[in-house]
């Protein structure tokens, strides 16, 4: 009770005069402040290093200078993001390490010469030199002429008297003539102003740690191209190993149940014809037992092409597909299929495939009586909502079937996202891309 009772407190309060007392105003305005003695140290930093190994180029001596310089350049951000992380609750992924093509000490300076993560270092340097003293000046200014005119009235007997009043003189000379604040009217107006200043510096402090963010961001992560194309790298494993799973299942289930039979069936007729001539009664019961083994061969092979693509989809689309898993599903199903068209192949059978996967888990495991499907389009995205009234508890955690089913969502740039109280009901939306 009493942390809900604190919580409501909180939230009463406007944020207005919230923020001046608030955590992140004071961890960004210590952010701002060490601005201007990292922006000097970086900016020196790069400077020096640049120049000497530029003047340097004469002579070989200035190329290891340069990339020394620039590996400098990486260890300064280093510092950075973790200033960062630490005041600005920014979290910006580690650039990946300078690859040389080849082992040595030449290849190595190819390397880091030729390193874009490394000069976009050195430009932030660059940039975050006059960006630190603008900060620092600004964020110090507002704090200081804010928290200072609004404790004036506290402070003001600090100050000599002239005019048998003592205040703060704004402007004047050393003679006695200028301008005091020291009537009561003009030290509630100069507290009056304080507070102005102070409400409206939390607000000017986080707009200039945004661009310290963009900053960071921009020039001390790694790269879109890199990051793109390491996110398709593990997209590339996460296909190879679905498909190398499906292809085991596959494999399994030809084993195990349409070979499996089919064996049993050349038994059965080489069985029934070694009869035929000695007792044909029997052969021919035992041919009507092959028959019944051919109809459960022919129906397990029809499900198994079924689970590798069906025919009904490539023919029909989405709507006719999932109305067919729908009514073979062992709880009640509505489908509502509401598209301007239909994606792309690819898309459309991952589709029907997380459909149908959802059903059959709502089938095994739910203990649900009914369940609704609807797909939609939104905008360049394909929508799929399932929803079932089972007991709930459904995760993604754990290595489950619906964690392998984000995984291949993920490899195509689609999200996953499971509601699944205890008690139910679950909600599994899942976006995918309209066209890849």
């Amino acid at each position: 009770m009493a942390y809900g009772y604190m919580d409501t407190r909180d939230h009463r309060v406007p944020a207005a005069l919230r923020a001046p007392l608030e955590g992140r105003t004071w961890r960004e305005f210590a952010y701002l402040l060490l601005n201007l003695p990292m922006g000097i140290i970086g900016f020196v930093y790069v400077v020096t290093m640049l120049s000497l190994g530029a003047g340097l180029l004469v002579t070989f001596l200035g190329v290891p200078v340069l990339a020394a310089g620039l590996a400098g350049a990486r260890g300064l951000g280093v510092v950075e993001r973790a200033r960062a992380r630490g005041l600005l609750r920014l979290d910006v992924a580690e650039p990946g390490p300078v690859r040389a093509k080849g082992q040595g000490f030449m290849p190595w300076l190819g390397a880091q010469l030729g390193s874009g993560v490394a000069w976009r270092h050195v430009l932030y340097c660059f940039l975050h030199f006059p960006w630190g003293i603008f900060s620092f000046s600004v964020s110090v200014s507002f704090f200081a002429y804010g928290w200072g005119f609004l404790t004036y009235p506290l402070w003001q007997w600090v100050f000599p008297t002239y005019a048998h009043q003592p205040g703060l003189q704004l402007y004047g000379d050393g003679n006695g003539n200028g301008w005091w604040l020291d009537s009561p009217s003009e030290v509630a107006l100069a507290a009056c102003f304080g507070l102005a200043l102070v409400l409206i510096s939390p607000w000017v402090i986080r707009g200039m740690a945004y661009v310290d963010r963009l900053m960071v961001f921009g020039l001390l992560g790694p790269s879109r191209l890199a990051t793109r194309v390491t996110e398709l790298e593990s997209d590339r494993g996460t296909v190879v190993d679905t498909a190398a799973a499906d292809l085991r299942r596959i494999e399994r289930d030809l084993h195990d149940g349409a070979q499996a039979r089919l064996v049993a069936l050349a038994m059965d007729l080489g069985l029934a014809k070694e009869k035929l001539h000695e007792d044909p009664k029997a052969a021919a019961s035992m041919v009507d037992e092959a028959h019944g083994e051919v109809k459960l061969a022919l129906q397990e092979l029809r499900d198994l092409a079924r689970g590798i693509h069906p025919a009904v989809l490539t023919d029909r689309g989405l709507d006719a597909a999932l109305s067919s898993v729908a009514a073979r599903c062992t709880v009640p199903v509505s489908v509502t299929v509401d598209l301007p068209g239909r994606p792309v192949p690819a898309i459309e059978g991952i589709a029907y495939f997380t459909v149908s996967e959802l059903l059959q888990n709502i089938s095994k495991h739910s203990g649900a009586s009914r369940a609704t499907v609807d797909l939609w389009q939104s905008g360049d995205r394909l929508m799929i909502h399932v929803i079932d009234n089972g007991r709930g508890g459904a995760s993604t955690a754990g290595g489950s079937g619906l964690a392998g089913l984000a995984e291949r969502l993920d490899a195509v740039d689609g999200v996953l996202a499971v509601d699944s109280p205890a008690g139910g009901p679950t909600t599994v939306a899942a976006e995918l891309p309209w066209r890849t």
